[in-house]
């Protein structure tokens, strides 16, 4: 692979884990509000590191482990200006776990989608228009000739419905994965 395929491929997996790594390093710092002043670093030795990394192998594990020593970091900062920290053994210990929440989410995520996939056109409208925050109910009744409380009705059905095909995936507590 050239070399500038290389890096437009960096871009795009760094781009990528951008959401997931904020949600991580707030993990690691419950109630900081310096957590994206931490990611910003952790992109930067990122992108310093760029080279060191082997496109086939996992970018999110190691991106995340450059952002848990940047927490580390700032943590030691922290300490040293009095501020209470987390020991290195908790922060592993919720590093670890939240590697593993991040990746049954995406699961989840991705169940989710292959759910909705199947409903009716209606159906997905019904949804989008409920949970993309584009108005409220009693608008998309009119809109579509039905009634608020017809809709509700529907919403509760689809929901159990989506969650039914989710469950089948064995995706979620109780199911088989």
């Amino acid at each position: 692979m050239r070399e500038q395929e290389q890096a437009d491929r960096f871009v795009e997996l760094l781009t990528q884990i951008q959401v997931p790594l904020l949600l991580y390093v707030r993990s690691l710092m419950p109630g900081e509000s310096s957590a994206r002043d931490v990611v910003q670093n952790a992109n930067a030795t990122i992108w310093q590191k760029h080279r060191d990394f082997e496109l086939e192998t996992n970018f999110k594990a190691w991106a995340f482990s450059i952002a848990r020593y940047e927490v580390l970091n700032y943590r030691k900062q922290q300490a040293r200006d009095g501020r209470l920290v987390f020991s290195d053994d908790l922060t592993q210990i919720i590093s670890t776990e939240m590697v593993a929440y991040e990746e049954d989410t995406q699961a989840l995520h991705e169940a989710l989608q292959q759910c909705l996939n199947k409903l009716r056109p209606q159906d997905r409208d019904l949804i989008d228009y409920r949970y993309a925050g584009r108005g409220n109910l009693e608008e998309y009744a009119r809109e579509v000739g039905r009634s608020a409380g017809g809709l509700k009705v529907s919403l509760h059905r689809l929901r159990n419905t989506l969650l039914a095909c989710i469950q089948r995936q064995g995706h979620t507590e109780g199911g088989d994965g």
